[in-house]
């Protein structure tokens, strides 16, 4: 009856949304599906999604948990009324808090490349 639902929105979901918008989201979807779960991009837009999809309130004997995921995520990008450049700019929000939170827990071992020329210079 319940489909398999995270607690976060799931990494393996993201190629999945490539043509549900534009080519400006087409392209970020390509670009954060070449990245594992620890890089600042994937993270970015997993947070990104959570909050545009209400991922952390989510009940598993809701509707939308039993329907799962992707198809919630493909629901709510769809329903989106703003432009691929408000989604975007939704994401750069994101990566800036990722970052945030990545300079100050540096055990949690997020990656990218502003992660790393950050912490290079801090150690230098």
């Amino acid at each position: 009856m319940y489909t398999n639902n995270e607690l976060m929105f799931p990494h393996h979901v993201i190629p999945a949304l490539r043509t549900t918008r534009g080519p400006q989201f087409q392209a970020l979807v390509e670009r954060v599906s070449t990245h594992d779960q620890f890089h600042e991009d994937t993270l970015a837009f997993m947070s990104m999604m959570m909050k545009l999809n209400g991922c952390v309130p989510c009940e598993t004997d809701s509707f939308r948990a039993m329907r799962g995921c992707l198809p919630c995520a493909v629901q709510t990008l769809r329903r989106f009324k703003g432009t691929d450049d408000e989604l975007m700019a939704l994401f750069e929000l994101a990566l800036k808090d990722v970052r945030q939170f990545a300079l100050l827990h540096p055990q949690y071992g997020v990656t990218g490349p502003e992660v790393a020329a950050v912490a290079h210079r801090t150690s230098a």
